[in-house]
């Protein structure tokens, strides 16, 4: 069959006709959308998306070119509109990848300085008050352990806590408000 033949077995609805188009084309189609698209699998749904189109609008067709040209053209602009797409998918994915791993990075810097500041302000509690501190916040060890480990009254724990976390607060205060205002 002739291409004026095909295009009017397509628009009558002849499978044959389709058919034939079918096995002449998708071929050189595919190869064609590859050229632009670089994978096979995606050139050859492209190529056959094209020709789902063109039996869903068969009888709207309104060719004036040759079928080959509407073929061609429309994987052609197919191609372009997936390059495009991805293209689009891979500045955002770069963009948000890049706001990630810098807004991660920034909030370890952060808390790491945070953490290490807590540190040494705990460091400069007198002595005996930091070990206290130290042996209640980071070895979980209650206020009597405390007392008993040390041969001092549970109330002499007690306040020498208070003692710490009202000179932490007042030493860390500003720290942590900055911190806080930098993610928040």
């Amino acid at each position: 069959m002739g291409e004026k033949e095909l295009l009017e077995g397509i628009a009558a609805g002849s499978e044959k006709a389709y058919r034939q188009l079918f096995d002449q084309y998708f071929e050189p189609l595919t190869y064609f959308a590859y050229k632009y698209l670089q994978d096979i699998d995606v050139a050859q749904d492209l190529v056959q998306e094209a020709f789902g189109n063109l039996y869903e609008k068969r009888r709207e067709l309104n060719i004036t070119l040759s079928l080959k040209s509407y073929l061609y053209r429309s994987v052609q602009n197919s191609s372009f509109n997936v390059l495009r797409q991805n293209q689009m998918k891979e500045k955002h994915h770069a963009a948000i990848k890049s706001n990630s791993e810098t807004v991660f990075t920034d909030q370890t810097i952060e808390l790491n300085e945070l953490e290490l500041k807590i540190h040494r302000a705990i460091d400069k509690l007198p002595e005996q008050c930091g070990r206290i501190f130290k042996m209640s916040r980071f070895e979980n060890l209650t206020n009597q352990e405390i007392a008993d480990q040390l041969g001092i009254s549970k109330r002499t724990v007690e306040t020498q806590i208070s003692k710490a976390l009202r000179e932490l607060r007042k030493t860390l205060i500003i720290f942590v408000l900055e911190f806080l205002l930098k993610f928040f």
